[in-house]
């Protein structure tokens, strides 16, 4: 682990958002929860830390409030919101979110046919959420392939590859170190364009599970280095 940073989740009160948050603050970083209705954020984030606290692994700490309240000096920002919601909560929170990169999670399902793969108008949400904010905000796709379940799980050890794209590979490299914290392997996918395929397949990975009563297929890169 490197050195600890404070990170905003927007829409942390949720699925996706408890296991972020409970391994980025047992791996020593400060969690700043947010939600639509603040006494969401302020209750999930003393039920996370209570549970850290009760098995000795609480390095980091834990705040919760508002989406809005959450920005406030954090290195870092994580939007785990549903894609009915994405852009209205970036556009509301656009001005908060300028000058620090941001790890979109978004995938563009259209339930009920959460299985079947949707390209939403501009091509993905990765790229929906930069057009909306510009160049102000560093922008990284990621963890579109991760089960929240697992990820709340903190016995759960990880075997599939998470595939980062973004601005830059500096910028990746410093996104894949803090999803390296969540006990996660990642693999450089490249450019932010590639979102495309990444949100693509989890429609497909949706589909593999219910066809096979699994609640853990993923992606798994072979004919590399291990890193």
């Amino acid at each position: 682990m490197g050195e600890p940073v404070t990170i905003g989740i927007i829409g942390g009160s949720g699925k996706q958002g408890r296991g972020l948050a409970l391994r980025w603050a047992r791996a020593g970083h400060a969690v700043r929860l947010g939600s639509r209705e603040a006494g969401r954020g302020e209750a999930a984030a003393a039920e996370y830390a209570r549970l850290l606290e009760a098995r000795g692994e609480q390095r980091g700490s834990l705040w919760g409030g508002s989406n809005a309240g959450c920005l406030d000096g954090t290195d870092w920002n994580v939007l785990c919101v549903p894609y009915g919601a994405h852009a209205a909560t970036l556009r509301a929170l656009a001005p908060g979110l300028q000058g620090r990169p941001l790890l979109d999670l978004t995938v563009p399902l259209q339930p009920p046919k959460v299985s079947r793969v949707h390209l939403p108008p501009g091509g993905a949400a990765a790229l929906e959420a930069k057009a909306i904010l510009g160049e102000g905000v560093p922008l990284v796709a990621a963890l579109h392939h991760v089960s929240a379940l697992h990820l709340a799980d903190l016995e759960h050890v990880f075997e599939a590859d998470v595939l980062v794209c973004g601005e830059g590979r500096a910028l990746r490299e410093r996104a894949m170190a803090l999803i390296g914290d969540l006990g996660l392997r990642c693999r450089d996918a490249g450019v932010l364009d590639n979102a495309v395929a990444l949100e693509a397949m989890t429609p497909v990975l949706i589909h593999l599970n219910k066809t096979y009563g699994s609640r853990s297929a993923g992606l798994r890169i072979v004919g590399l280095p291990r890193g």
